[in-house]
C-alpha cells in the first residue's frame, strides 16, 4: 500500500511564495540560534574528517615543497594507490554527509516545535543517527549518485535536481519509516509539482542569508540557516503533518 504522503502531494495546494517569504523571517527570529549551533556542530565535525583525509598526504606534500616545491600525486602515487585514495576520499565524504544529514534533519524538528510548538524527539542533535545511520547512507549515496549524474549531463540537469535533493533531509526528519526509494521519489514527486516556486525560494533566501557577511563576515553563520526555513514551509504547506487538512488544503 502507497504511504499517504505521495496523495497528500499529488492533492496539494501551490505553496504562496510570498505567505512563505514572510513567514520565513519570523519563524528565523525563534531559531537563529538553534540555526548557529547546528551549523558549528556541523563544523565541529568535519574538521576532523578534513584532517583524516588529507593527513596521509601531507608527509609527501612537504617533502616534495622541500626538494623542488611542486607536488603532482600522478607523479608520487601509482595507480592502484590513486584509485585507493578516491575510493577512500568517497567514502569518508558519505560520512560526513550522513552526518549533516543526521543534524540538518534535527533542526527541521526544532522548526517545527518552534512553529507549532509540538516536543522534540528525546536523543538530542544526533536522535536520527541512533536508528537511521544506515537509511541517512543509502540517502547520501543516492544524493551523490543522482548529483553526479547531473553534473555529467552538461551540469544543467544539476540545477533541476537541486530543488528534490533539498526536499529529501525534511521529508526524511517528518517520515523517518519511509524507505530510501520512498523517500527519494517523494522529493523528486514534490519537486516536480512546485519547482519554479521552491526554486525561487532557495535563490532569494540564499542571497539574503549572504548579507550576513556585512556583519564583519561572521555574521553569515547567524544567517545561514535562512535557506533551510522556506524549504520547511514548503513541506508543511503542501504534505502537512498528518492532519487531516494541512493549512493550505
Amino acid at each position: 500500500m502507497e504511504h499517504p504522503i505521495f496523495k497528500r502531494i499529488a492533492v496539494a495546494r501551490e505553496p504562496d511564495f510570498g505567505a512563505i517569504f514572510g513567514k520565513s523571517f519570523e519563524l528565523f527570529k525563534k531559531v537563529w540560534l538553534e540555526g548557529l549551533v547546528h551549523l558549528l556542530l556541523t563544523f565541529a565535525v568535519t574538521i576532523p574528517f578534513l584532517i583524516f583525509i588529507y593527513a596521509p598526504l601531507v608527509p609527501d606534500i612537504v617533502e616534495a615543497e622541500m626538494m623542488d616545491g611542486t607536488f603532482n600525486p600522478f607523479e608520487a602515487y601509482s595507480p592502484l594507490t590513486i584509485v585507493g585514495y578516491v575510493f577512500f576520499l568517497l567514502i569518508m565524504l558519505l560520512m560526513l554527509q550522513v552526518v549533516a544529514y543526521a543534524i540538518n534533519a534535527h533542526f527541521f524538528l526544532v522548526m517545527k516545535q518552534k512553529d507549532v510548538g509540538t516536543p522534540l524527539e528525546t536523543g538530542g542533535y544526533w536522535v536520527f543517527l541512533k536508528g537511521y545511520s544506515g537509511k541517512m547512507f543509502m540517502l547520501a549515496l543516492a544524493s551523490l549518485g543522482i548529483a553526479i549524474l547531473a553534473t555529467l549531463l552538461c551540469y544543467l540537469p544539476l540545477l533541476y535536481v537541486m530543488v528534490p535533493l533539498q526536499l529529501i533531509v525534511p521529508i526524511f526528519a517528518f517520515n523517518p519509516e519511509l524507505s530510501t526509494s520512498e523517500i527519494i521519489r517523494a522529493g523528486f514527486k514534490l519537486g516536480n509539482r512546485f519547482w519554479l516556486i521552491i526554486f525561487g525560494l532557495m535563490v532569494v533566501m540564499g542571497l539574503i542569508a549572504q548579507l550576513g557577511m556585512l556583519l564583519c563576515l561572521v555574521g553569515v553563520f547567524i544567517t545561514a540557516s535562512l535557506v533551510y526555513i522556506p524549504i520547511y514551509y514548503v513541506y508543511k504547506d503542501t504534505v502537512g503533518f498528518g492532519e487531516a487538512h494541512p493549512e493550505t488544503f
